[in-house]
């Protein structure tokens, strides 16, 4: 499983057929990617369309790109493989029950995150109002890259993995 498409994503694909879970932007966008260097991708919808849930441009570019095909309506109800590899996925449909299984060795996710960063509270480090750390220049403090700094971030870590964060 994969929760991003980079080129080493892709090297891994080997040329296979993927399959890929949800229906936001960043699905839309790694379903153009890899259409590009894979020779078929599955998308795996819950929704009846795209558009309520991606901005019109992708839609448009998936609809363009003929070796997506979209599977409405549909979630994945078991992951099948052995040896920890996957070799296949399958899919039931909400509105019939159907089921189907596809041979799929790779299955990308982007179905949102929760960024588990309550553990960084008094470090220093600026998050936003949903929990995730800013980047760019929005720091409330330095992040500095000496001996001192790595021991408090090691320590706030693992007070973090105490505490469940």
């Amino acid at each position: 499983m994969h929760y991003w498409a980079s080129p080493l994503e892709v090297q891994l694909c080997g040329g296979q057929e993927v399959a890929l879970v949800d229906a936001g932007n960043s699905a839309g966008q790694a379903a153009v990617y890899l259409a590009h260097r894979v020779p078929k991708v599955w998308m795996i919808v819950r929704g009846h369309s795209l558009n309520s849930s991606m901005s019109r441009y992708l839609v448009e570019r998936i609809a363009a790109t003929p070796n997506i095909e979209i599977i409405y309506n549909t979630s994945v109800s078991a992951l099948d493989g052995s040896d920890g590899m996957l070799q296949a996925v399958r899919c039931r449909s909400d509105l019939s029950g159907d089921e189907r299984s596809c041979a799929i060795r790779h299955l990308f996710l982007f179905i949102g995150a929760d960024p588990h960063t309550d553990w960084l509270a008094g470090s220093g480090i600026a998050l936003d109002d949903k929990g995730f750390i800013r980047t760019g220049g929005n720091f409330q403090g330095p992040l500095e890259t000496n001996l001192r700094d790595w021991r408090r971030m090691l320590r706030l870590g693992q007070e973090g993995r105490r505490r469940g964060g």
